[in-house]
């Protein structure tokens, strides 16, 4: 299993975005710059963080602000933004294990329970952790130049 970039790259979009504030630096494209992907990629994701309502865009120089402090913004928050549907799990079970087989026809019985778990304590450990947390962790110079 792996977490797709979409997770990182959103953390990285939403911590930028409360450093530079509302520079002039506060635009897709220089965002893309500082992620070193392309405006379109920034764009799309985010578009998934506006739906889910922890950014609001406007266009122009300085649109993009933060709806909620850092310290109420939860990696888990950001993880449902980008990577899952509402009804997404974090595991995917193969659709058809044969009937006929005893595995097979159990193998559900032995597995769910324990996956929703592994999932639960994933989750509950993103929700554990702010961008506010990233965001002092980091070596970022406090001032940032326009």
């Amino acid at each position: 299993m792996q977490v797709s970039t979409k997770f990182t790259v959103a953390v990285h979009i939403l911590t930028y975005v409360a450093y530079v504030k509302d520079s002039s630096k506060n635009t897709s494209e220089a965002i893309a710059s500082s992620v070193g992907t392309n405006p379109v990629i920034i764009r799309n994701s985010m578009s998934a963080l506006k739906r889910a309502g922890l950014i609001d865009v406007k266009r122009g120089p300085g649109g993009i602000v933060l709806k909620h402090p850092l310290s109420e913004i939860t990696l888990l928050d950001v993880y449902r933004a980008v990577e899952t549907k509402a009804d997404d799990t974090l595991f995917r079970f193969h659709e058809h294990p044969n009937p006929e087989c005893p595995v097979g026809k159990h193998i559900h019985d032995g597995l769910d329970g324990v996956l929703s778990s592994i999932q639960n304590h994933f989750e509950a450990d993103l929700a554990s952790h702010t961008l506010e947390e990233i965001y002092q962790n980091s070596t970022l110079p406090r001032t940032v130049s326009n």
